[in-house]
């Protein structure tokens, strides 16, 4: 078993966002990666620069951070060739590392629209090497870029960044300075799609949180429904919680609510929600065990948007109370 720590570049269009491909809107243009060992020995490394086919003429932005001109593509083959030799290289048991959870999301969205069938394993587990930084030497919030943590380590930089090659390189160099026991239970689930192709439902533990990821549903309504999604038990002691505050909509139009253990005290819930290739969407709910303070902060974050709610109401009733005395 290896790791693969895999970095992408990626071009856009140069047009802006009106012109883009929506199944595409970010094609890769260079796929690096360097294979570790179980040990986290560096034993291999693939690169390749790929030839846009969908946005041909190279964002402006992107020829600044890469460093490359136009001409440095045109010798390079097309994504399916490259993806099939890079999945080769990688082996049929492999632990996927990135700086950030968007390379597997971008990777994936890519062999979809050249039609190539994804060779990952669902659930996709995977390692943000960056989330996983921040959980080791910060505050668990943070997400630093790849230099600040090179530096803060004292990692050597002899190549240069924005480079995939490099990146996967230097990424490779911060796991040597994690312990290993500390990236392997600190392990992602990637949301590209369902998680579970079945639509099964996934619960999992970290050290200060749970995660529970909901079968699939038609709307919100459906989901917001559904008791499975909405009881939140305490992830310490598996004992039911009393809802102190209900659900309700943030203002990240994320579900919050807040619940309170008989033994841990306040609980924070929070529910994210995904879409699926089919048009459904599936829950993120997470649980995380907070203090008196933060629990005063959900209720004011309830009261703040209850008056919002409240002025928009009463604003709208004067303006049609005001057009109809017209």
């Amino acid at each position: 078993m290896n790791y693969i720590v895999l970095d992408l570049e990626w071009n856009q269009s140069p047009d802006g966002k009106e012109q883009e491909t929506l199944q595409i809107p970010f094609e890769i243009l260079q796929i690096g990666a360097v294979k570790l060992d179980r040990d986290l020995n560096l034993i291999d490394q693939f690169c390749e620069r790929i030839r846009p086919v969908v946005y041909p003429e190279i964002h402006y932005k992107i020829q600044e951070i890469l460093q490359l001109a136009p001409e440095d593509y045109q010798n390079a083959r097309e994504f399916p060739q490259v993806a099939k030799d890079f999945f080769s290289w990688c082996g049929p048991y492999s632990y996927f590392c990135t700086w950030g959870p968007s390379d597997l999301t971008e990777l994936q969205r890519n062999l979809k629209y050249h039609g190539m069938k994804s060779p990952f394993s669902f659930p996709l587990f995977f390692y943000d090497i960056q989330k996983i930084f921040s959980i080791v030497y910060e505050d668990r919030k943070k997400r630093r870029n790849l230099e600040f943590a090179v530096d803060y380590l004292g990692i050597p930089k002899d190549q240069h960044f924005h480079d995939a090659l490099s990146d996967a390189y230097y990424t490779g160099m911060i796991m040597k300075h994690i312990r290993k026991r500390d990236i392997l239970k600190n392990y992602s689930i990637d949301y590209y799609q369902h998680p579970k192709k079945s639509g099964e439902e996934i619960y999992v533990i970290y050290e200060t949180y749970s995660k529970y990821i909901s079968a699939e549903f038609d709307n919100r309504i459906a989901a917001m429904q559904n008791r499975s999604l909405t009881q939140i038990p305490c992830y310490l002691c598996h004992q039911n919680t009393v809802q102190e505050i209900p659900w309700f909509v943030g203002s990240s139009k994320s579900y919050y609510c807040l619940s309170r253990c008989k033994e841990h005290g306040y609980l924070r819930g929070k529910i994210r929600f995904k879409k699926s290739e089919n048009g459904k969407i599936f829950c993120i709910r997470t649980v995380k065990q907070i203090s008196s303070e933060n629990a005063c902060k959900i209720s004011e974050m309830q009261r703040t948007i209850r008056e919002k709610k409240r002025l928009k109401r009463r604003e709208e009733t004067m303006v049609t109370h005001k057009f109809h005395s017209v």
